[in-house]
């Protein structure tokens, strides 16, 4: 069934409770990796990958696209979701059900339940490509975690405090790692160090990152 998608993946995956709200499962997704990236060519041809620019006029050097009822987005106006792409003009792609699926099954697997996902972004990183700390925070509901799938090159997460004064911890994500956090770490400062050079069998020189989110205000 597809609501056993996560738990049945890898029989004993090893999970690190790095912090109160922060769970890592290790290569959980790595048998479903295949069926689960196939998705993507579908979904990137109603939504390209791009890179967008900052209100600052900063350009991002990770490639981005977005499928659910919302999509985060940014340029000179702001950052935001939007219900439609702005290079199209047409609304994002649905969230394929098994990364709904999975991502529903990780959240509650992690203490959060009734975490139904209505946006998930879609991220590249080239090698060199990185991510600045920040928080996610244009959420309507901070209630709900930030679930996220790592897939191809490796890369160095950085999970930091909710000050930009706090110690930075450095973690590995590798191909099919699944990471949770919410509820007290829901606005801790992330980001991800810039991308080595490699080749991985399904991204080629890419890392591949699915972040899955509840944006929309909770339904009554």
């Amino acid at each position: 069934m597809q609501t056993d998608l996560f738990a049945t993946l890898t029989p004993q995956p090893e999970r690190l409770d790095l912090a109160p709200g922060v769970v890592l499962w290790r290569q959980q997704l790595t048998t479903a990796a295949p069926a689960l990236l196939a998705e993507l060519p579908a979904l990137l041809a109603c939504s390209p990958f791009r890179h967008m620019q900052t209100p600052g006029g900063h350009t991002l050097s990770v490639a981005m696209s977005n499928c659910g009822s919302l999509g985060w987005i940014t340029d000179r106006q702001g950052y935001r979701y939007s219900p439609v792409d702005p290079q199209t003009g047409r609304p994002w792609p649905a969230i394929p059900a098994s990364w709904r699926a999975a991502a529903s099954a990780a959240a509650q697997a992690a203490g959060f339940a009734d975490f139904l996902p209505d946006a998930c972004l879609i991220n590249r990183y080239a090698p060199g490509a990185r991510m600045g700390l920040h928080q996610d925070k244009d959420e309507a509901n901070l209630d709900a975690p930030i679930v996220s799938f790592s897939f191809g090159l490796a890369a160095r997460f950085l999970l930091g405090g909710l000050t930009r004064r706090d110690k930075v911890e450095r973690i590995w994500l590798t191909h099919g790692d699944v990471l949770v956090w919410g509820g007290p770490a829901r606005l801790r400062l992330h980001g991800i160090q810039a991308v080595t050079p490699g080749q991985h069998p399904l991204t080629g020189a890419y890392r591949i990152n699915l972040t899955l989110r509840q944006a929309g205000r909770p339904q009554p």
